[in-house]
């Protein structure tokens, strides 16, 4: 049997697939021979496949290394289901259990291991695999190895040992999100310079992109749920105390929201994240220390409640929405407010002048995507290096933004900081403007200015939000040590009436309405059998519900209501596993 054939049969049999997506084909024939690869390739891509299959091809156990001990657990639960042996190792476990996997790897009788990078740079794990024969060795969420990148473990540069240790066993390191800088570490301290590298489009059609302005924010978000009853999402917020109070914020108004962060008790977190992987209509609300350890296809929306810290992290985080290929939602709630904070943290941060270059650098171009009146899909894209027509679904293709001329207001505004030398922040630009004779309005004597008073009609949310659409087109900029307004290059010829600016009008929250494909009411019956077994049995097996049945799966059913083996046979990630064991349950809901 060739390579090609075997990895079709893997992939129908045990996986339940058809056919592989993208590049998925090339990287395991390129593994499976031993060759290395290296893979950036967007979530929800499939790049898990990508080292599982040709594991599954060679001979030996397969060690992959993963950051996080959630997304260890949740991996080595959904090969179980699968019907494949596989472990974890982590500092959760009992020395007995640990043991006992241990005696069973030495046995041959485990296909994956799944390990933290701290337990591979130890001698004695080390030690632990000479006399075991290793099919491959994986490296998942490698952009942890780089000091640019957002998510940076010490620990992971230390992986170039295993080049070293085991020139022989092919490695291959995946991650969704790199930028130039990350993708030379990478290579570097994995010592794969020589290795193929295989990057995929970052591009997911099945997302639709909307941004909002913050005013009154949680109202906001209690709209936008209102339109997704029953649905899983993940709202990311900025800081501990933020995910809390939004969490019983939630609770309050009888939505079904949990809180994930590392400032809670271990015991409580982990329930918290199983009880949202085992439920098809729970909110969790968390830091972005939920981030890699989140594995669940069915979340049909991601919503920024604060506004992400960097396109890399926005890229990572709203790619956790629609992972099963279904529609699916990113949102970004932002104000000014977040935009100086964020800033500030970096320019008062400990680290060297050019890497707060670089973050700032990477907090504009998430700024940029915010204000940004064209599609969304096009300017993420293009903030990666990517080029795309415009997606026809976010929020500025469907409902395009009304431009006005806010040409004399800017003037005004670029006049006033030029007045005051420059010296001053924005709440003092405000003030002068909007003629308010404050005490540091008299101190200063700005009252005297020529430009005092001259824009009384407008509200300070109204000038504040034109200040912050000037910086997020690089014509102001902010010493965030000071907190003042600056003038740039680009403000001179607007400055001297040589060019004119056209600003966006604020706009409502535009949703896109949900795709009815529930045609009957015995397509919604079965639907409903569907989840409730599916929850049931997650919670028997202690599994997430996508390790039992996908959404795509289930759509599949309720589409085609397959009367017998056979046609169940054909569904979409229905293996040789499940077959077996869910079919009898599975044809009685449709038989029903």
């Amino acid at each position: 049997m060739t390579y090609k054939s075997q990895a079709h049969e893997i992939l129908n049999t045990i996986f339940g697939y058809n056919e592989f997506r993208g590049q998925q084909e090339e990287i395991i024939g390129h593994v499976a021979n031993g060759l290395n690869a290296f893979v950036l390739m967007p979530t929800g891509g499939g790049k898990s496949l990508c080292y599982q299959i040709p594991a599954l091809m060679r001979d030996g156990v397969a060690i992959v290394v993963s950051p996080l001990i959630a997304l260890m657990q949740d991996q080595v639960a959904t090969l179980s289901e699968l019907g494949i042996e596989a472990v974890y190792l982590a500092s959760n476990l009992e020395p007995e259990h640990v043991r006992n996997i241990l005696i069973q790897v030495k046995e041959h009788n485990i296909k994956f291991v799944y390990v933290t990078p701290e337990r591979v740079n130890s001698y004695r794990f080390l030690q632990l695999l000479e006399n075991i024969p290793i099919s491959l060795f994986a490296i998942d969420e490698a952009h942890c190895v780089s000091h640019w990148g957002h998510d940076f473990r010490p620990e992971y540069q230390k992986l170039g040992i295993l080049a070293t240790t085991y020139p022989h066993v092919p490695r291959i390191a995946l991650t969704a999100t790199a930028d130039h800088y990350t993708r030379v570490d990478i290579l570097h301290y994995l010592h794969l310079k020589e290795a193929r590298a295989f990057h995929s489009s970052f591009m997911r059609n099945n997302l639709v992109y909307i941004v909002q302005e913050k005013n009154n924010a949680k109202s906001q978000l209690l709209e936008f749920l209102n339109g997704h009853i029953g649905q899983s999402g993940i709202i990311y917020c900025n800081s501990r105390n933020s995910v809390d109070k939004l969490a019983g914020f939630l609770q309050d108004n009888n939505f079904p929201a949990l809180a994930y962060h590392a400032g809670l008790e271990p015991a409580i977190r982990e329930n918290n994240h199983l009880k949202f992987l085992q439920n098809s209509s729970m909110i969790i609300v968390a830091t972005v220390a939920f981030g890699l350890g989140i594995d669940k296809p069915d979340v049909r929306y991601v919503y920024h409640f604060d506004m992400p810290r960097s396109i890399d992290h926005f890229y990572q985080e709203s790619g956790r929405a629609g992972r099963d290929d279904m529609p699916a939602f990113s949102v970004v709630s932002f104000g000014f407010k977040e935009i100086i904070e964020l800033s500030r943290l970096i320019i008062l941060s400990d680290s060297d002048n050019l890497k707060k270059k670089y973050e700032l650098n990477r907090l504009k171009k998430i700024i940029a995507y915010c204000d940004s009146t064209n599609c969304r899909q096009y300017t993420l894209l293009e903030s990666m290096s990517e080029k795309s027509a415009p997606c026809g679904r976010c929020d500025n293709c469907t409902n395009p933004p009304k431009m006005i001329d806010q040409t004399i207001t800017v003037q005004k505004i670029l006049a006033t900081i030029y007045k005051v030398g420059q010296r001053f922040g924005i709440t003092q630009i405000i003030d002068i403007l909007r003629g308010r004779a404050t005490i540091n309005i008299q101190v200063w004597e700005h009252h005297r200015l020529s430009t005092f008073g001259l824009c009384s009609e407008l509200n300070a949310k109204s000038l504040r939000r034109i200040i912050r659409q000037l910086y997020s087109r690089g014509i102001v900029d902010i010493d965030f040590t000071t907190g003042a307004l600056k003038l740039t290059d680009k403000a001179l010829p607007i400055l001297r009436k040589l060019e004119d600016i056209y600003l966006p009008v604020a706009g409502k929250l535009q949703q896109r309405i949900k795709d009815v494909w529930l045609r009957s009411e015995l397509d919604e019956r079965l639907y409903r059998s569907l989840i409730n077994w599916r929850h049931k049995v997650a919670v028997l097996h202690r599994v997430s519900q996508h390790a039992i049945l996908t959404e795509r799966s289930i759509y599949e059913i309720v589409k085609h209501k397959p009367k017998n083996t056979g046609e169940l046979q054909k569904i979409y990630g229905i293996g040789a596993s499940k077959l077996e064991r869910f079919a009898t349950d599975l044809i009685n809901l449709v038989n029903v």
